[in-house]
């Protein structure tokens, strides 16, 4: 969809309905709702997470970050009841065949993409194996098989569980686990997606719906219920959106007014505002296997975000899984892990050496983030870098031998030190909104926040003439946020991620007003070194062109505001209505439930409107805005009232 703002934050909804034949019926919904109420933690991973790739999208809008092929060691569980649930070492490997065809964009109906999307049709630069050894290094063909008397298998992830009569997953970091079993309930697959339970991580096929050959059952005997369902364990969501006309966080995919089933014929025009032609020929749309063969450019940047760098699934770069087996020999974790030569910003670790090693996995990360930072060490230390002052870190290790991999060493902890100050900080004591520092206009100014309570807080004024205020941190030594505030009103948030610069623009036909701007460590960061704060205003409204600011004198049309956020029971929304003169706006909760739908209406200028919702409970809610063919999106937060 095209979106000015992308949303930092995702759920997958998937929407279950009355099987009938013909009908692709995925089966997550009832997963994530479950999940989501037994760990509440998921949550917040599934939002660090979401975080993460779209700065790596910021960076990277093609996936085009590493560049190499990621091979991805598979796993296939098969529990059956009947002969014919037991199926063929063949038919799996049709359907390993299948997925390396369509994640490569060498399947052989991919010359069928209509020439309107040709141009944004995406090798994922993804393959998949199955293992050739196991998680204690010794031979495998990458299949389990395991008899039971159990009819169906259902959604409550039971066939995950040895405890429960199903098969446990391989080690989740090192293999992607396929479940074949009968699943019932029309349900064809399911997955969970990342920043779920390690335990229960993977996808699951019903047997009459995996591979090409066997038992595969037509129109779904193309292995592309593989595909669909691995896309979502690489955080794609449906393309559309799970909601009417919405939004899948995908910049090059049209809007679709709901799933189609089938094979539509091109062009398929959405009934969406624009009426623009539908891609039902996505994997993630709900189409027949015959009649879908493509992922987008935008779609591989997501799923590239989670296998690169610092995403979720990156360590799945580095599994023994496809290696050749060592015979089931040993390789013993690292013993002694100590770390040494600590500072503000740097560390140094060190292990004892393994007897036939050939190198060392080292990971480390914030006791506060969710993914670890890696790194292969051929000797038996490691220096960490870039750290932030009077934090704790974690850190562990692991031997990679011919063959097959340790288990990882005992987690060792330790905390940065405060450092000595590199700058003056000109401005305490700030902490506090009513001690705020007065910032002088189109000034830059330096200040440092010392440890992980402190906050700085500046204020600036706006005129009647001048309304239009525009802040910017730059030279940030840790990740810093920074919020802005009208008067008594918080108006907006900007958070991204580590040493990236913050910005914050508004352009209002307000009165002149006061601002104040609170700066403060995500997480508790803090450094030795200043940061930069420049605050400016303006009587012509603050734009974005690319990557660079510029201010130019022609009223505000193309923005999308929510303020406050977060917010207890009111807000205002600016919604830019365009040439349509009118849009849809949406509310909706974590799980796709709709809050509220309606058609607003106006000018082509752009419009202010308010809006009641103190009925909303406390929590993170999606508001939806389309206009023509542009979509906005923005996370609204309901605090607790007190």
């Amino acid at each position: 969809m095209k979106m000015k703002t992308i949303f930092s934050f995702a759920i997958f909804v998937f929407l279950l309905t009355n099987f009938t034949f013909g009908q692709r019926n995925c089966g997550a919904m009832d997963v994530l709702e479950q999940q989501l109420k037994d760990n509440p933690q998921m949550l917040k991973n599934m939002e660090e997470i979401e975080k993460q790739i779209q700065e790596y999208i910021r960076k990277n809008p093609n996936g085009s970050g590493q560049r190499v092929v990621i091979t991805i060691p598979t796993v296939v569980h098969v529990l059956y009841r009947t002969t014919s649930e037991n199926i063929s070492d063949a038919q799996i490997q049709s359907q390993i065949n299948v997925l390396n065809q369509d994640f490569s964009a060498t399947n052989t109906d991919i010359g069928s993409v209509p020439s309107l999307f040709s141009g944004v049709v995406s090798n994922v630069e993804v393959q998949f194996c199955l293992a050739t050894q196991d998680p204690s290094g010794a031979a495998t063909t990458g299949i389990t098989r395991k008899s039971t008397t159990k009819t169906t298998w259902g959604t409550n992830d039971a066939v995950k569980k040895s405890s429960q009569g199903g098969t446990d997953p391989w080690n989740a970091a090192n293999y992607l686990n396929i479940w074949v079993c009968n699943i019932g309930g029309g349900i064809l697959g399911y997955a969970q997606f990342p920043g779920g339970p390690a335990a229960t991580d993977g996808i699951v096929l019903d047997y009459r719906y995996t591979g090409t050959i066997g038992t595969a059952t037509a129109p779904f005997n193309k292995g592309r219920t593989a595909t669909h369902e691995v896309g979502h364990w690489l955080n794609l969501r449906h393309i559309w959106g799970d909601a009417t006309c919405g939004s899948d966080l995908v910049s090059d995919t049209p809007v679709h007014n709901t799933s189609n089933g089938g094979c539509p014929a091109h062009p398929h025009y959405s009934t969406c505002s624009g009426a623009p032609v539908e891609m039902t020929m996505n994997y993630m749309d709900y189409t027949d296997d015959a009649c879908m063969y493509m992922f987008s450019a935008g779609q591989k940047a997501r799923m590239r975000a989670v296998l690169e760098g610092s995403g979720s699934r990156a360590s799945l770069q580095t599994s023994p899984g496809c290696m050749p087996p060592s015979g089931g020999g040993s390789c013993n974790a690292p013993t002694n892990l100590s770390i040494s030569n600590i500072t503000a910003s740097s560390a140094s670790a060190s292990w004892t050496a393994v007897s036939g090693a050939i190198n060392y996995t080292f990971e480390f990360k914030a006791n506060s983030a969710t993914t670890w930072t890696t790194a292969s060490i051929t000797g038996t230390g490691a220096n960490m870098t870039g750290l932030a002052a009077t934090t704790t870190y974690n850190t562990r290790v692991r031997t990679n031998c011919s063959g097959l991999s340790s288990s990882y060493s005992a987690v060792v902890n330790f905390t940065t030190t405060a450092g000595t100050t590199t700058c003056p900080d000109n401005y305490e004591s700030n902490n506090t909104k009513n001690t705020s520092a007065t910032a002088p206009l189109g000034t830059a100014i330096t200040a440092r926040i010392s440890s992980t309570t402190d906050v700085d807080w500046f204020r600036f004024s706006s005129s009647s003439s001048q309304r239009n205020v525009r802040v910017t941190l730059t030279n940030l030594p840790a990740d810093y946020d920074m919020e802005l505030y009208r008067n008594n009103t918080f108006i907006m948030l900007s958070e991204n991620d580590a040493l990236s610069d913050e910005l914050v623009k508004h352009n209002t036909t307000q009165n002149s007003a006061t601002y104040y701007v609170k700066v403060f460590g995500y997480n508790g960061a803090n450094s030795t070194s200043c940061y930069t704060l420049l605050a400016q205003r303006s009587a012509s409204a603050f734009r974005s062109i690319g990557d660079a600011d510029e201010i130019i004198g022609e009223p505000i049309q193309d923005e999308f505001l929510v303020f406050p956020n977060p917010a207890s029971s009111a807000i205002s929304l600016v919604v830019p209505l365009g040439n349509n003169n009118d849009g849809l706006l949406t509310i909706s909760d974590i799980t796709g439930k709709q809050m509220i739908s309606q058609h607003l209406k106006g000018d082509q200028n752009t419009q202010t409107y308010n809006m009641d919702v103190s009925a909303f409970k406390n929590g993170i809610y999606l508001i939806h805005f389309q206009s023509g063919e542009k979509v906005y999106i923005q996370k609204l937060i309901i605090a607790e009232r007190k």
